[in-house]
């Protein structure tokens, strides 16, 4: 089987060569360019969010639901497909400007002009490569984001199940801590074999005015809580309205209790990155008497945007290739500025209308959409200019 794939894979590559190949020469060359730096602002752009975002979630994983430190870094590599999708624009972006200024500033469109290659011609092999990008987006956020998505929910409800579970360990002590720093319950076990705690006790405190005491001769998690065997339950709660206090006792012979699940109900909502477009089309049509009106119109938002996102790829190429042209007298790099003040204007932009869409103020496929009309318009004025006014 893996000499199998090797040779499917050297076959593929030997396709793609010669199909690089039959390419002409200043097709090749720009697009050996635009490759490098867009290859490069893949690692830069993937990095940033992962720094600034990823991380955070990581560590609040990590600190408030005891996710284990190897589940959490899993669950950021299966979420590293969902931020390349978000990437691939700006890195798209990058690359244009970065390749078009740099043959600004060392005269070769000026060469190309003399020689009688316009504008428009250079631009052909990075409008390809931008309609390449365009359908790889969509198929990274079609095909592997929603499987990426559930592999990662079903590691953290595994790891928010078995949190508990400290294996092969006698007289241990778990706390249950709430996000404000207060202890809820306190779990003691005598001895843990084959995922099952013997001889169990649980405090808990956590609502007021109630203290419970829970001892049990087997206890195990489940995906509806803990499941106790065999124990009793002592109650001692406090009459606010007579101040007397109560002392309850019952026993059973199996038991679920369902405190700790809020944790795993918080990891279990639905998110769209699970669904393709068309699963998510059917899943609206479904629910759409049971959703409220606000998430009703984050995931008709979250729909059309499966479609515009892509597209964004080939709008800021659109807008990239005009600004990155250098007028003759400059003779600096003004592509990384003009790179970072576009995608910071794209995200305010979109910010903005995805803002107005779930606030109901526009309507979801113009939120989804006003951000790619906006840069595209622009960048089809600019091009225009540059192509066939200067």
């Amino acid at each position: 089987m893996f000499l199998n794939l090797r040779k499917r894979y050297y076959s593929v590559k030997q396709r793609i060569k010669k199909e690089f190949n039959k390419l002409s020469i200043l097709d090749r060359y720009i697009l050996n360019q635009l490759l490098s730096v867009f290859t490069l602002g893949i690692i830069i752009f993937t990095s940033i969010i992962f720094a600034s975002e990823t991380f955070t979630q990581l560590i609040k994983q990590i600190s408030l639901y005891g996710i284990p430190f190897h589940i959490a870094i899993m669950m950021i590599i299966l979420n590293l497909p969902q931020v390349i999708v978000l990437t691939i624009p700006i890195s798209m972006l990058f690359a244009t400007v970065m390749t078009i200024n740099d043959l600004s500033l060392k005269s070769e469109i000026t060469i190309f002009k003399a020689c009688g290659i316009s504008i428009e011609r250079i631009a052909r092999p990075i409008f390809c490569f931008a309609v390449v990008m365009m359908f790889v987006s969509f198929f990274i956020n079609e095909f592997i984001v929603p499987a990426t998505s559930i592999q990662s929910k079903s590691l953290a409800i595994y790891s928010l199940e078995q949190k508990h579970i400290p294996e092969n360990k006698m007289n241990f002590t778990v706390k249950d801590i709430s996000k404000n720093g207060v202890l809820k319950r306190l779990f003691y076990a005598q001895w843990c074999k084959d995922k099952t705690l013997n001889n169990v006790t649980v405090i808990d405190i956590s609502k007021p005015n109630n203290i419970q005491i829970i001892q049990a001769k087997k206890g195990t998690t489940s995906d509806y809580g803990w499941k106790f065997k065999e124990g009793v339950v002592y109650t001692i709660s406090k009459d606010t309205q007579k101040g007397d206090k109560l002392f309850n006792t019952s026993l059973f012979e199996e038991s679920d209790v369902t405190f700790g699940i809020g944790d795993v109900n918080e990891m279990v909502k639905e998110s769209t990155s699970e669904f393709n477009f068309f699963k998510l089309l059917k899943h609206i049509k479904n629910q759409k008497q049971n959703l409220e009106k606000k998430v009703y119109l984050e995931y008709q938002i979250n729909l059309y945007d499966k479609l515009a996102l892509p597209i964004t790829t080939l709008a800021l190429a659109l807008i990239g290739l005009p600004l990155g042209i250098t007028p003759p007298r400059v003779r600096y790099n003004r592509g990384f500025l003009f790179s970072i003040v576009i995608i910071f204007i794209y995200y305010v932009i979109r910010a903005l209308s995805l803002n107005l869409g779930e606030s109901g103020k526009i309507a979801p496929f113009l939120a989804a959409w006003l951000p790619v009309i906006i840069i595209s318009a622009t960048g089809l004025w600019l091009f225009y200019k540059k192509a066939y006014k200067i």
